[in-house]
C-alpha cells in the first residue's frame, strides 16, 4: 500500500500513460481494477475526446478505491484544455512530463485532483516537492517515448530518493519483477511501466506492435530526435532508419499540436500508424530494455507477477 496526497494505492504499479492511443480505456481500467495506477493517455485527444475517455474508462472500473490518472505532455498546445478536462472528469491524478509547470500545482490545488510531475534529476524533484507535489515520477533515459535525460533511471533514483521526503515512483528499465525489485531496492516506493503494458492483452494497438516488442533482441531499440525536439527511444523500424539518416519526409500539414517542433516529420503522425500496424510507415517506442518481454500476457497476469516485489 502507497498512499499519495490522500490517495491510497493497493499495488503501487503507475501504468505508463503512453500516447497516441496506446493507454486508453481498456488498459487503463484494467490496471486500476487489479489495484495500481490506470492512466490514460490525453496528449493527442480534444478537450471533449478527453472527457469521453475518461468516462468510458470510468465505466468500466469495478468497485471502490480504485485509481485513475491522465498523462499529458507539457510540450502540447492544448496542455491546459486537458488539465481541465481532467479535473471536470474527476480523475485522481494528472501526470505530466516532456516539460514542466510551475503553475500546475496550485491550479489543480483544492479541485479533487493531484498533480505528480515526471522528473529526471534531483534539480526538478526538489523544485516539485517545494511547489507542493504530492510524489514524484523519476525517470531515466532507459525508458520509453521522449525523454529528459542520459542518464538511466538506476543512476537517477537513487540521488533523488535519499533527498527528498515525499513519495518516488520509480520508472525506466522495468520489464521484469526483478526489473522492479531492483528499483525498490533503490529507494522508490512504487514503479511506473509503460512497455510492459504494451504487450498486453488489453493494450488497444495493432497486433504487429506487440510482436515487435515480443520479437525485439537487445540492441534494436535506438535512440532517435523526436520532432518534438526531446530524444526518444524506439525500436528499430524502416521509418526510424529514415530518421537516423536525416531522410524523413516533410509532413504534408500541421495542427501545430506541440509548442515547438522541428517539422522535419510528424511525430504524432508516425505514432498513429505504428498503433495501427504500419511497420514501414510507424515510430514504434519503446524502452531500452523492452527486448526482455517474451509473451503478451493480460494486464491480471502482469499485475500478479509484479505484486509479490512489494510483500
Amino acid at each position: 500500500m502507497l498512499r499519495i496526497g490522500n490517495i491510497d494505492i493497493k499495488v503501487p504499479i503507475f501504468q505508463g500513460g503512453m500516447a497516441i492511443g496506446v493507454s486508453m480505456s481498456d488498459l487503463a481500467a484494467s490496471v486500476s481494477n487489479a489495484g495500481g495506477v490506470g492512466v490514460i493517455a490525453g496528449t493527442g485527444l480534444s478537450k471533449s475526446d478527453l472527457l469521453d475517455e475518461i468516462k468510458k474508462t470510468k465505466e468500466k472500473i469495478i468497485g471502490a478505491g480504485k485509481v485513475l490518472g491522465v498523462n499529458i505532455m507539457f510540450a502540447t498546445t492544448n496542455f491546459m484544455d486537458l488539465v481541465d478536462a481532467s479535473i471536470e472528469g474527476g480523475v485522481q491524478f494528472i501526470i505530466f512530463g516532456a516539460g514542466f509547470s510551475r503553475d500546475i500545482f496550485q491550479y489543480v490545488k483544492d479541485k479533487g485532483v493531484q498533480a505528480i510531475p515526471i522528473v529526471s534529476s534531483l534539480k526538478l524533484a526538489k523544485i516539485s516537492e517545494k511547489l507542493g507535489a504530492p510524489a514524484v515520477i523519476v525517470e531515466g533515459g532507459n525508458a520509453g517515448g521522449h525523454l529528459g535525460s542520459e542518464f538511466d533511471s538506476w543512476d537517477i533514483v537513487p540521488e533523488v530518493s535519499h533527498n527528498i521526503s515525499i513519495p518516488v515512483i520509480g520508472a525506466g528499465g522495468v520489464m521484469t519483477p526483478e526489473d522492479g525489485e531492483r528499483m525498490l531496492s533503490l529507494g522508490a516506493q512504487g514503479i511506473q511501466m509503460g512497455s510492459r503494458f504494451v504487450a498486453s492483452k488489453e493494450c488497444g494497438v495493432s497486433e504487429i506492435f506487440k510482436e515487435m516488442y515480443v520479437n525485439a533482441k537487445e540492441g534494436d531499440i535506438v535512440k532517435i530526435m523526436s520532432s518534438a525536439g526531446l530524444p526518444a527511444n524506439a525500436i528499430t523500424s524502416p521509418y526510424v532508419e529514415k530518421v537516423l539518416h536525416e531522410t524523413t519526409d516533410l509532413p504534408s500539414h500541421c495542427t501545430n499540436c506541440l509548442k515547438k517542433c522541428t517539422r522535419k516529420f510528424c511525430v504524432n503522425e508516425k505514432l498513429r500508424k505504428a498503433h495501427d500496424g504500419d511497420f514501414n510507415g510507424g515510430i514504434f517506442f519503446a524502452g531500452r530494455d523492452a527486448w526482455k518481454i517474451k509473451e503478451i500476457l493480460s494486464v491480471n497476469e502482469i499485475m500478479n507477477t509484479f505484486k509479490k516485489i512489494f510483500k
